[in-house]
């Protein structure tokens, strides 16, 4: 009965979840039910799929509006018509065009106009309808088209359940426009009654022109939408990468041919057996186009040079392995296939292939190019709760004390005004909502037929099409994703090495591939058994650095083992601690039962990979193949509460009960599981990040310097671009500011010395870059200042900053008289103008008094330009405690109270079981070594975090395992000199 019904997809304008429309419909006893979100599809799929569920049929259509104005509605009489509505929305959304009054011809679909529109009836198509709200019914009474009542049906939209619905609907309508709640006109909010009624009550509304509901049930009789759910289907991407399947299989056959020579210079039967197992369940579950596909992308960024990173449960496969997807030998480190497939999983495995940041948006667009049918995967950013109470408090018109205030969290609920309340009330209710469209973080879509047959797409800043649904529906639809990441670790090593190349040009450097050395490596060994890996992949955070200490390894399998360790899971399961005891005390490991000692000898009987959750269920609770891979992908929170993951859990326990073990111990593993499965990584995954890790390892144990260089130039990694200088300088570098005459856009080293590049500082413009090293390229060095002048277009306020960052220097003049120089030479044009003529035009001189200058002005114009200074911050200081002690005397000191200075590093927020605040803090002390510290709620509570800059901390050494910590009771920022120029 409902040709225009709204989820809360129609974005900052709906309030219902979809299942919810559909169980409503269920309690007034429809049978069908249609979904028209506005100009957006993003539920459509999963609305058929929720509706089989509940065993009614469902509709497909779309709103189309501009803004607030709704034009037409389309409803799709089949899967041609919903394609036919999907190309549509897709063109206007890219093109960013409004729709027109009328909608042009669209096959196998019906379009409703509303009423107020006064479309001709004579110029409706026969698949075209006028829709009539009971709102206009009395002027349907009066009206020429009521004699064509066979082209008239009921318009009743459906946008809300109850008065608060209607009330957030229009938060969210002030929102959209950035009005005050009070200045929201009525032309931008829909009419309170757009509920859904019982048929007895439209039935009564529409007494008089019953006609107009016989014409709508008929029309949504004749629609019909349906899409392949079946745990069973065959995938929906590219089926084949050549013109046949059985050219496929022959090209992958050749190609691990051609790997094995490659991989494995002595091939035993085993490698023989694991390749001929592979195929054939590749081949059986039709994944070899997916195989070849990720082939063909990773065979294109080696012949341009591209560094890459392929992990994953693909990693698990020798198959990937002798493609060069991945570089993980799966018979060499014993990864278990069934992880990676098995003839009951449903799903292809996965490959994340890394790029570096500067590689990726080129290997996007060799995809867009190479294959026909390809999109971007959506997702959706959703209202956050901190950013709706802002939001709100913006559109109930709070001032920003209140809004920062209630955004903090710092309050009492009852001691707030009427209106905070509302507030925070609506903020609850509106949390979770869908707010905007945005980008799934690495998928690509290839499919075989049009991604418009599924949903329309739109076109991020990124300039590909997109589509409006993410990849639960994705995968629902048998529709799988290609993940093409960037980060920053590979452009690291990349640029590493061509520096090595420019600086140390007799220098000789292993393969960067050659892992075999790499696990040998003494100093490699080394830096990780100190956990000195500042700027290297994965293994430099202060979690990291701290469980490296208390695990104190130095091998390549025990890097793999941290790399999954550190994640929330196996520290939210309490496993953490265990793991490590049973790695540094053997003793411990007869803890473990049995049976988990057996399945996981490896890991002393830990869950530690996402294979070990199949494991375990697989084993341990007696789950066929099939339903531990459901667990598994259950556990990952996207699919929790699916009927799938609940029947495994329930199978989980009925089975390893029948097995024997006691419901306690079945409880207890359970709770292992759901704590630590879903963040968990596969044993091939971790194995791939610790190549990386390796790599840069070496890197940064031969050639710091240059290392730390490519660190900073690619934006660093967990830590900002400060503690890289600084770390650069802990190594024996120079480190000086940027330089118009030495330096570049990017840091360069010469020997010991960085400069640091001009892209650093803020504000100057890249064309100024551009300008100022393409000049001297061509050119020469600069003279002077006038001849700086004369050659390169530049703004007085561009030249003010370099000059106060210290790029002028090398003129061997004072900041202070080059900025009066420079002022003296553009105050009136604002801009230099290059002289382009045969002589050059004199420069009138003069004479300055000495200008005073003190070292702190430089420190401040730093922390200004740069973010931090270039001296020691310590030297900042107006006075510090006489009882400080360094990092280095903390070991003499556990167990006793003692006061630290250090200089803020990070701070990583958390909280306890009971939900209470509390945080980590990790400081340098003024010798340059980490001091780590925890801050428990009542001293979170008391003493607050003030910004950058020095702490004194006082508090109680603690050791774990070796590693050192500082249980603060006591925290105060410290006073910084001033700044001359002010005082």
């Amino acid at each position: 009965m409902f040709l225009c019904v709204h989820s809360y997809y129609s974005l900052r304008f709906g309030t219902i979840p979809p299942e919810e429309l559909l169980l409503d419909a269920i309690k007034l006893e429809y049978t069908t039910l249609a979904l028209t979100d506005i100009n957006n599809t993003s539920s459509g799929t999963d609305f058929v799929r929720l509706a089989k569920k509940h065993h009614l049929k469902p509709v497909l259509g779309i709103d189309f509006r501009n803004g607030a104005q709704q034009q037409f509605i389309g409803l799709a009489r089949n899967n041609n018509g919903w394609h036919s509505l999907n190309q549509y929305l897709s063109l206007y959304l890219q093109e960013g065009k409004e729709h027109p009054l009328k909608c042009p011809p669209l096959a196998d679909t019906f379009m409703i106009y509303p009423f107020y529109e006064h479309i001709e009836i004579d110029q409706l198509q026969e698949n075209e309808f006028i829709g009539v709200r009971p709102k206009d019914l009395n002027r349907l009474k009066f009206h020429p088209i009521q004699k064509s009542l066979s082209k008239l049906v009921a318009l009743l939209p459906v946008t809300f359940r109850n008065k608060k619905d209607f009330n957030a609907h229009r938060l969210l309508r002030a929102i959209d426009n950035n009005f005050l709640l009070s200045k929201l006109e009525s032309s931008e909010q829909a009419d309170a009654e757009e509920k859904m009624m019982s048929i007895s009550e439209i039935q009564q509304l529409y007494s008089e022109f019953p006609e107009l509901l016989t014409n709508t049930e008929h029309l949504l009789g004749m629609c019909s939408i349906d899409f392949e759910f079946s745990s069973d289907a065959a995938p929906k991407n590219l089926k084949t990468y050549t013109d046949s399947e059985e050219e496929d299989f022959q090209l992958i056959k050749k190609l691990c041919n051609e790997g094995l020579s490659y991989r494995y210079p002595q091939v035993s039967p085993l490698i023989l057996d694991r390749i001929e197992k592979e195929l054939s369940i590749i081949r059986e579950k039709k994944y070899l186009s997916y195989f070849l596909i990720n082939w063909d992308i990773t065979s294109y960024a080696r012949s341009k040079g591209y560094f890459y990173v392929g992990r994953g449960s693909g990693a698990n496969s020798v198959i990937a392995y002798l493609l060069r997807i991945t570089d993980v030998d799966p018979i060499e480190l014993d990864l278990y296939f069934e992880r990676f497939i098995n003839l009951y999983r449903k799903n292809p495995p996965d490959f994340d292939i890394d790029f570096s940041w500067t590689d990726r948006e080129d290997i996007t667009q060799y995809i867009f190019n190479k294959f026909k049918n390809v999109t971007l995967l959506g997702a959706y950013v959703t209202f956050q709760y901190r950013a709706i109470v802002r939001e709100l408090g913006k559109v109930f018109g709070l001032p920003k004390s209140d809004i920062d205030f209630l955004s903090d969290g710092r309050f009492s609920y009852e001691k707030l005004d009427n209106l905070q309340q509302l507030v925070l009330q609506y903020s609850a209710y509106i949390q979770d909502f869908p707010n905007m469209l945005s980008i799934h973080a690495a998928g690509i879509l290839i499919t075989e037929e049009p991604i418009q047959r599924y949903t329309a797409t739109f076109l991020p800043p990124k300039g590909f099409p997109t589509t409006h649904f993410d990849m639960v529906v994705a995968e629902d639809l048998s529709i799988y994703k290609f993940d093409i990441l960037s980060q920053r670790g590979l452009g690291k090593i990349k640029e590493c090495l061509e520096i090595i190349s420019y600086n140390q040009p007799q220098a000789t450097v292993a393969d960067i591939h050659d892992m075999k050395r790499f696990k040998q490596d003494e100093l490699i060994k080394d830096l990780l058994r100190n956990a000195k890996a500042i700027g290297c992949f994965y293994v430099e955070s202060p979690a990291m650095r701290m469980l490296l200490t208390k695990l104190m390894v130095d091998d390549y399998l025990g890097l793999v083992a941290a790399s999954s360790v550190i994640r929330p899971g196996v520290s939210q399961s309490g496993m953490m601690r265990e793991f490590i005891l049973r790695h540094r005390f053997p003793e411990k490991r007869k803890n473990a039962h049995p049976i988990m000692l057996d399945i996981m000898p490896e890991t002393y009987g830990v869950m530690v990979y996402q294979e070990d959750v199949i494991k375990v269920a697989h084993y341990f609770g007696g789950l066929d193949l099939g339903e531990a891979d459901n667990l598994r992908r259950g556990m990952s929170g996207k699919f929790r509460g699916r009927e799938e993951f609940e029947k495994a859990r329930q199978s989980f326990f009925t089975k390893a009960q029948q097995k024997g073990h006691p419901l306690e111990l079945v409880a207890e593993i359970w709770r292992q599981i759901e704590s630590f499965a879903g963040y968990a990584f596969a044993k091939g995954h971790s194995a791939s990040y610790a190549v990386e890790s390796y790599q840069s390892l070496y890197l940064k144990a031969y050639f710091p310097l240059e290392y730390m260089t490519a660190t900073i130039n690619n934006f660093g990694g967990f830590y900002r671009t400060e503690l890289y200088v600084h770390e650069a300088r802990m190594h024996g570098a120079s480190i000086e500011p940027p330089c118009v005459q030495r330096g570049s856009a990017d840091s360069i080293i010469y020997d010991r010395t960085i400069i640091l590049g001009m892209g650093l500082v803020k504000d100057i413009e890249h064309q100024t870059m551009m300008d100022i090293l393409s000049e001297r390229k061509q050119n020469g060095p600069f003279l002077d200042l006038d001849d700086f002048l004369q050659r390169v277009r530049i703004s007085l306020q561009q030249i003010t900053i370099l000059i106060r960052v210290g790029a002028f220097r090398f003129l061997g003049m004072g900041k202070k008289q080059l900025l009066w120089d420079v002022h003296f030479r553009l105050a009136s044009t604002k801009m230099s103008q290059p002289d382009q003529g045969l002589f050059e035009t004199p420069v009138k001189s003069f004479t300055l008094p000495n200008l005073e200058h003190s070292w702190l002005e430089d420190a401040y114009d730093e922390f200004e330009l740069i973010g931090f200074p270039l001296c020691n911050p310590f030297d900042l200081l107006e006075e510090s405690p006489a009882d400080e002690i360094y990092a280095s005397e903390l070991s003499q000191k556990i167990g006793s109270e003692v006061t630290v200075v250090g200089y803020l590093v990070t701070v990583k927020p958390s909280r306890t079981a009971k939900g209470e605040r509390m945080y980590f803090g990790t400081f340098i002390d003024r010798r340059g070594f980490f001091l780590d510290t925890v801050h428990f709620p009542p001293v979170a509570e008391k003493y607050h975090w003030r910004g950058n800059g020095v702490y004194v901390i006082k508090g109680k050494v603690s050791e774990e395992f070796g590693a050192l910590s500082i249980e603060a009771n006591y925290l105060e920022k410290l006073r910084f000199k001033d700044d001359p120029r002010y005082t």
